[in-house]
């Protein structure tokens, strides 16, 4: 259980966001569902609040430190702690080594440098609580790759290695904080239906088919599958995890 537990998560309007969110909620916990669509943000927030749960919605554009300051010192004012963090706004463009360094760059600020300002901010909030746990959201491109994901495998394999550079530091400084990845495969969220719609029809069509095949339950996953893991590690049930890569990916990685 996450009874009185405060978390943060952000890219939390839809997708693995929100369902963890609603997953964290029923657990106890007191949820931030922050987002860069901050009426989504409200509305999510909203609906859960409607259910008799713990939720706040927030505006939060991951790429900025002054949002992200912000975010921490509004949670810290309301709340006076943080003790679970979830990274979870991504981008999913494809790239290939043909593509310009704008969109490299763009995937790579939002998707890494996301990821290290929200540990930057929130873990000295986590750590002043008394500790927490930190659930980096990287893929199963940060351990595979695909020659249509340049960019995405690049920044997901920086969150993994992030990761456990964040959690020998928390650990040095012994200050309760643990830090771990979570690996998806392929699940039905907005960020993978845009990203494979934005594919031109043909390679789209062979790429879905190619990767759903590659799965050996033969499905792609649905987002409550993963909040269910983030819970566990939100949770004192993961309590000798950190520096961990977890992959819910079925099977695909297995081969």
């Amino acid at each position: 259980m996450l009874t009185n537990k405060v978390a943060l998560i952000s890219g939390a309007a839809s997708g693995i966001g929100l369902a963890a969110a609603q997953i964290l909620c029923q657990k106890g916990a007191h949820v931030y569902i922050a987002d860069i669509n901050e009426q989504a943000a409200i509305a999510a927030a909203q609906s859960l609040s409607a259910q008799g749960l713990l939720a706040t919605g927030v505006s939060l554009d991951v790429t900025s430190a002054e949002q992200w300051q912000r975010t921490i010192a509004q949670i810290d004012t309301e709340q006076q702690r943080l003790d679970v963090l979830v990274n979870n706004a991504g981008l999913g463009e494809g790239s290939t080594m043909d593509d310009d360094l704008e969109l490299f760059n763009r995937v790579m600020n939002v998707n890494v440098n996301g990821v290290f300002l929200g540990c930057k901010y929130a873990i000295p909030l986590m750590a002043q609580s008394g500790g927490g746990s930190v659930i980096n959201i990287s893929s199963i491109y940060g351990i595979v790759a695909d020659s249509q994901t340049l960019a995405y495998s690049t920044s997901k394999g920086a969150v993994r290695s992030m990761t456990k550079s964040l959690a020998l530091d928390c650990a040095e400084r012994n200050n309760g904080v643990r830090v771990n990845s979570l690996h998806p495969g392929f699940v039905e969220t907005p960020m993978v239906i845009n990203g494979i719609s934005a594919l031109p029809a043909d390679v789209a069509k062979e790429y879905t088919a190619r990767t759903v095949g590659l799965t050996p339950l033969g499905r792609i996953g649905q987002p409550h599958e993963l909040g269910n893991v983030i819970a566990f590690l939100a949770s004192d049930d993961s309590s000798f995890m950190t520096g961990s890569e977890v992959v819910v990916d079925g099977g695909f990685t297995a081969r």
